[in-house]
């Protein structure tokens, strides 16, 4: 028996800045994943990740992620998507030295 299509978003790391990155609905990119597209249908999963990679001048390594529907948007399923999203664990600087200092 097929195993249930699980909802997906499609992220990748920001060309030149390293950032981790959403596709959104509009075919934008964003940081914040609530801001995400939602895909809950194997096949558009599929082509949106094949448009996804092909804008390599924006996005690099681009994937599909387990993601659930939240209050917000979608929120991630798996430890290392949650990871990802708060950026590099070496030191505070970015998005973790704004939480720091809040």
């Amino acid at each position: 028996m097929a195993r249930a299509f699980t909802p997906k978003v499609v992220t990748a790391n920001d060309l030149l800045e390293g950032d981790v990155i959403y596709l959104t609905a509009a075919n934008d990119w964003t940081r914040d994943l609530k801001a995400a597209e939602l895909i809950e249908d194997e096949a558009e999963a599929q082509l949106r990740l094949l448009e996804a990679q092909s804008q390599q001048k924006i996005a690099v390594g681009a994937y599909l992620a387990d993601a659930k529907a939240g209050e917000h948007g979608p929120e991630p399923v798996h430890f290392r998507e949650d990871f990802r999203r708060t950026g590099p664990s070496n030191y505070n600087h970015g998005k973790q030295e704004a939480v720091a200092n809040v």
